[in-house]
C-alpha cells in the first residue's frame, strides 16, 4: 500500500488509453489469486513489478475497468479522464458516499526510501482530489516498513519523511482537515495491527508474499501494520475508503479486504433454505426457485421439488443432496445473518432488531422481510453499538506505472530515468532534453508515418503532469505526434521548459510549506533514533 521510488513510477498513457505496452518482471515473491493459485502476472510489493498487459489484471486478478465507473464521478481529475487511473475494486462505493455527503476516506502511504518523485505526485493529487471532494484524507509515512523491509536508518528514514510530507502539503494537502502520520508513532495503528494479526497465519502470508523461512519477523508485521493502516480511517466510524495505489500494491489491497470481513460479527447473504450453499449453488437454486414459482403458481415451492428440477437440470450432486435431505422445507429467498464474531449479546440483539418474519437458528438468522442492503446496514448498526468495528471492506483505485526517460524502468538508483521533485529545476530540464522518445529514425519518416506517442516516456509527461488540467493540450500533443506535425526535438524542448517551471514552482510552494509542517503535531524525529 505505501509507495516506494523504486517501483512506484506511475504511468500515463494519452485521452482514453485501454490498455498498457510497458514489459518487465518481478524479483520478489509470487502475488496469488483469491483461489491460492498464482498468476503469470506477478505482483510484488517490495519487487520490481511492471504489468506487460494490464488487462491481464482484469482477468487473473478480478480488478475491474474504471471507464465503467468513470461515468458517476463527479468532477473526475484529470488523471481519471485520461485513463492513467484504470482500474478499482468497489469504487463505487465511495462515489456513492461522497456524491450523498456521507462520511468517506482517501488514504495512501509512502516509504520514505528516497527523494519524492514525479511518481509520488500522481498519488499525491489523487489524495488532495478526494480531499477537495469531500472525503477525510490520510496520508501516512511508513517509516515501519522502510526500516524492516529496506533496512533504513532512522535518521535516513527521518530525512526523506519530511521531504514527503513537505511536497503533500505544497501540492494542497490541507492538515487541518485531514490527517499526517507515522506508522511507528501512531498506537491506534499498531493496536489494530496486533488484532488484525489474531485473524492472518504464515501460510497465507507464504501464499500472498512469497515469504519464506528467511524471512525477518518485523517484515511480516509490516504487513499486518500496513493492513491496520488501510483500515484506520474506520476506527472511529466505518465508511468507504479508497486507497490509491499502483497495481503492484493490489496484493495488500486483497488481503485488507479479508481482513475487514474476518473482523466483522456478522456476515450477510443471500439464501433460499436453511442449509448454507456456495455462490454457484445460489444461483443455481435462485434459477430455480423462479423456474417452479412460475410452474406451481401460487402453491409454495418445496426444497425436495427443487431437487428434483436441479438434478435434471444441472450437474450438482452436493446441492441435490442438502435439497433431499431437507424435504418439504420451504424454498424461499430471504437474507441470512451469520454469526462470525459476534459476542452472545451482539447476536441476541440482533435477533431482537430483525423486524418482520424471521427465523432464529443456531449460527445464524434469516430474514424474509429485509433487503440484502437493508440486512448489511443493520448488521454494522448492531455491531458498532456492541464495541465491533464494522469495516466496510476497503476500496481502490490503481494507476499505471510511468516508463523511464531513460526507456526502462524508471528507478531511484537510476538518477537520469526519473525527476525527482527536489531536482534543480535547470537538471530537470536537461533530464527530459536527454530523454528518450518514441519518435522515428529521421525527421523525414516522422513527417511520413508519425511519432510513437503510445511508446513515448515524454509524451508520458504530458499526459500526467505537464498537461495538468488541460486536455484539451495534451490531446493535441498526442494527435501532432501521431500526425507526424510535432517532431521529438521540439516537442522534448516544450517539456523541458514546462518541467523547469513545474520543479521551481512546486519548491516555491515547498518553502511556504515548511512552517506549517513545523506547527503540525507530528514528530519529525523519530524518538527511535
Amino acid at each position: 500500500m505505501s509507495e516506494d521510488n523504486e517501483t512506484r513510477e506511475e504511468a500515463a498513457g494519452r485521452p482514453s488509453v485501454t490498455d498498457g505496452e510497458r514489459a518487465g518482471g518481478a524479483d520478489g515473491g509470487p502475488a496469488t489469486r483469491t483461489d491460492g493459485g498464482v498468476d503469470e502476472t506477478t505482483l510484488d510489493p517490495w519487487g520490481s513489478s511492471t504489468v506487460e498487459d494490464y488487462r491481464k489484471l482484469f482477468e487473473e486478478f478480478g480488478i475491474e475497468e474504471f471507464e465503467e465507473v468513470l461515468p458517476e464521478v463527479p468532477n473526475p481529475h484529470y488523471l481519471m479522464r485520461r485513463g492513467v487511473i484504470f482500474g478499482h475494486r468497489e469504487y463505487r462505493d465511495v462515489l456513492d458516499a461522497m456524491r450523498a455527503g456521507e462520511p468517506a476516506a482517501v488514504l495512501s502511504g509512502f516509504m520514505p526510501t528516497g527523494d519524492p518523485h514525479i511518481g509520488h505526485k500522481l498519488v499525491f493529487d489523487e489524495i488532495v482530489w478526494h480531499q477537495r471532494e469531500g472525503a477525510d484524507a490520510y496520508g501516512l509515512i511508513a517509516d515501519l516498513e522502510a526500516h524492516a523491509a529496506r533496512g533504513l536508518s532512522w535518521e535516513e528514514i527521518d530525512e526523506h519523511a519530511r521531504d514527503y510530507l513537505l511536497s503533500l502539503l505544497a501540492l494542497g494537502f490541507d492538515p487541518e482537515e485531514g490527517e499526517l502520520y507515522r506508522q511507528s508513532t501512531n498506537r491506534a495503528v499498531q493496536d489494530l495491527a496486533f488484532e488484525l494479526g489474531v485473524k492472518a497465519n504464515f501460510s497465507e502470508l507464504q501464499a500472498i508474499y512469497g515469504f519464506d523461512g528467511e524471512t525477518d519477523v518485523s517484515h511480516m508485521q509490516s504487513v499486518v501494520t500496513q493492513m491496520a493502516d488501510i483500515l484506520y480511517p474506520q476506527l472511529a466510524e466505518p465508511k468507504p475508503t479508497v486507497i490509491p495505489v499502483g497495481p503492484d500494491q493490489d496484493p495488500h489491497v486483497r488481503l485488507a479486504r479479508d481482513l475487514a470481513a474476518r473482523m466483522r460479527f456478522f456476515k450477510v447473504t443471500e439464501a433460499y433454505a436453511s442449509f448454507e450453499t456456495d455462490d454457484a449453488e445460489r444461483a443455481l437454486l435462485a434459477e430455480a426457485y423462479e423456474a417452479l414459482c412460475e410452474a406451481d403458481g401460487e402453491d409454495p415451492v418445496r426444497c425436495e421439488e427443487a431437487a428434483a428440477y436441479v438434478a435434471a437440470t444441472f450437474d450438482a450432486p452436493a446441492l441435490v443432496e442438502s435439497l433431499e435431505n431437507a424435504g418439504m422445507e420451504p424454498l424461499r429467498p430471504r437474507v441470512r445473518f451469520l454469526d462470525r464474531n459476534a459476542t452472545e449479546e451482539a447476536f441476541e440483539a440482533l435477533i431482537g432488531s430483525v423486524e418482520g418474519e424471521k427465523r432464529v437458528y443456531e449460527g445464524h438468522v434469516d430474514a424474509f422481510d429485509l433487503s440484502r442492503e437493508e440486512a448489511s446496514r443493520l448488521a454494522r448498526e448492531v455491531e458498532v453499538e456492541h464495541g465491533g468495528y464494522g469495516f466496510y471492506a476497503p476500496s481502490s483505485i490503481y494507476h499505471r506505472f510511468m516508463t523511464g526517460l531513460t526507456g526502462g524502468k524508471m528507478s531511484s538508483s537510476v538518477p537520469a530515468s526519473h525527476i525527482s521533485l527536489l531536482d534543480d529545476p535547470e537538471d530537470g530540464y536537461d533530464k527530459v532534453t536527454s530523454a528518450t522518445t518514441g519518435g522515428r529514425e529521421t525527421a523525414e519518416l516522422q513527417r511520413e508515418l508519425g511519432g510513437k506517442a503510445d511508446e513515448c516516456p515524454v509524451y508520458e509527461l504530458y499526459a500526467y503532469l505537464l498537461a495538468a488540467d488541460d486536455d484539451e493540450f495534451a490531446t493535441r500533443v498526442y494527435d501532432e505526434c501521431v500526425g507526424g506535425e510535432r517532431l521529438c526535438g521540439d516537442c522534448k524542448e516544450q517539456a523541458a521548459r514546462l518541467m523547469r517551471e513545474f520543479l521551481a514552482d512546486h519548491q516555491e510552494k515547498r518553502r511556504e510549506a515548511e512552517e506549517l509542517l513545523d506547527s503540525l503535531d507530528l514528530e519529525l524525529e523519530s524518538p527511535r533514533r
